[in-house]
């Protein structure tokens, strides 16, 4: 887990994302079987628990579905953002009405399995690198549409950090950049010429002649591309200090530990944010 303590998301961001699950799912009549089956004024207790080992996030999600069904309805984490789980452990206790217990529970469930899925494989990650050197596990922007805030809170969860939020956050050269632009050279030129004084610019390489040329004109950082462990080892070598190095492509838990002996800074990986499989847990009458 990372040293620095995880801050929960502000509600403002996740209120909305939380708000659309449930509109999506209560449709235009609401919950009409648990309305149907269950007493107005029935109380029910219920515990969500784990079935698997894995570390949790999106607790504050869970939370804010049931209290947008139900503000009077007693929602206690137990196990917060970034505690590890093994079957049977219970993350959230629930106490009050039991229809908002009822209605709230697959939205609740949808996020936490979700979220607590990214969580669980950025540890394998973490875990698997941290011997072999300093390097970073970072995602990237491939995130589930209106997700990205919570996935990436998911990733700072497992003991990740953040790439880019969006396209605003910092210049990303990429390889089409560089087509359209006739060369790394003139691509970094034109982004340095038109953005801020205070904003990085990457670009990403696949060869060592590609990264000269972009330690030529002063890259900020460079995106080591599908580069085997040998060549890294090369390129870091070549970087020397002057950029942040950033590894990516097809990076897994047997091949991450070869890439971060290699002395990248930064391994960044898609698919624990948009592939990684969900944790299982369950919502359970107490």
């Amino acid at each position: 887990m990372p040293d620095d303590v995880l801050l929960p998301l502000p509600r403002l961001l996740v209120e909305p994302v939380v708000r659309a699950a449930l509109l999506e799912d209560l449709g235009r009549a609401g919950d009409i079987t648990t309305d149907a089956i269950v007493p107005a004024g029935e109380r029910m207790e219920a515990v969500i628990a784990s079935r698997q080992d894995g570390v949790i996030a999106g607790t504050d999600a869970a939370a804010i579905a049931f209290e947008l069904i139900d503000p009077s309805l007693k929602v206690t984490v137990e196990r917060p953002d970034g505690s590890r789980v093994k079957p049977g452990d219970t993350v959230i206790r629930l106490s009050g009405p039991a229809r908002a217990v009822l209605t709230a529970e697959r939205v609740a469930l949808n996020l936490l399995c979700r979220l607590s899925g990214v969580a669980t494989a950025t540890a394998s990650l973490v875990e698997a690198a941290r011997p072999h050197g300093k390097a970073r596990i970072v995602c990237t922007r491939k995130t589930t549409p209106g997700l990205r805030a919570l996935e990436k809170h998911a990733v700072r969860a497992g003991g990740g950090s953040n790439h880019r939020f969006g396209l605003d956050d910092a210049v990303l050269i990429k390889d089409n950049h560089v087509a359209v632009a006739g060369g790394i050279i003139p691509a970094i030129e034109r982004a340095r010429a038109r953005t801020g004084h205070l904003v990085k610019i990457e670009v990403e390489v696949d060869t060592l002649a590609q990264l000269e040329e972009a330690l030529s004109v002063g890259a900020d950082a460079v995106l080591l591309d599908n580069m085997s462990p040998e060549t890294l080892q090369q390129a870091v070598a070549m970087v020397d200090g002057r950029a942040v190095t950033e590894a990516s492509g097809r990076i897994n838990r047997e091949t991450v530990g070869a890439v971060a002996a290699s002395g990248v800074d930064l391994i960044s990986v898609g698919w624990i944010t948009h592939s990684s499989a969900i944790i299982d847990l369950g919502l359970d009458a107490a």
